[in-house]
């Protein structure tokens, strides 16, 4: 492949970077402006859910997060002050903490829920015929398999 294929690729990763920034953009705006809340903190909030089966300790989140330390402590000590979370030393291993939802955090969490659906199935699904959807879907998820397996299998 010449020359002229690699600007075609380029120029088709770049499409995928853009969109997914901007829908990302898209999702955090109506988040705040219609639920108060940042795209980390309902992030946290999605892996605190019952969904997520776990209490994850600080370090988790920040892990998958992709936060640093100080980064995580900060954001937790607003979600805490908002009354979101609430942190727990688990008795097997005092050293770490955990982070919990509140009934104030789950709420807000399921206000975000239906607002980032609503989002997500104007700015995402919308624009998309269900065949398509599904072609990118699938499409996205080959590529993720086989980043994770070129990468080491990164959790």
């Amino acid at each position: 492949m010449g020359h002229e294929g690699a600007g075609d690729v380029v120029r088709e990763f770049g499409a995928l970077l853009g969109a997914a920034a901007l829908l990302e953009r898209l999702a955090a705006r109506e988040l705040e402006r219609r639920c108060g809340l940042r795209h980390a903190a309902f992030e946290v909030l999605l892996r605190l859910s019952p969904r997520g089966e776990r209490c994850p300790s600080m370090g988790d989140l920040a892990d998958e997060l992709i936060l640093t330390s100080g980064g995580m402590t900060r954001l937790i000590d607003r979600m805490e002050a908002g009354g979101l979370v609430r942190r727990v030393r688990p008795p097997s291993d005092r050293r770490r903490q955990h982070v919990e939802l509140t009934e104030a955090g789950q709420a807000k969490l399921d206000e975000a829920l239906v607002v980032h659906e609503e989002t997500l199935t104007r700015h995402f699904a919308g624009p998309l015929t269900a065949e398509e959807r599904a072609a990118l879907v699938a499409s996205l998820t080959t590529l993720r398999a086989a980043a994770r397996a070129d990468l080491g299998a990164l959790p």
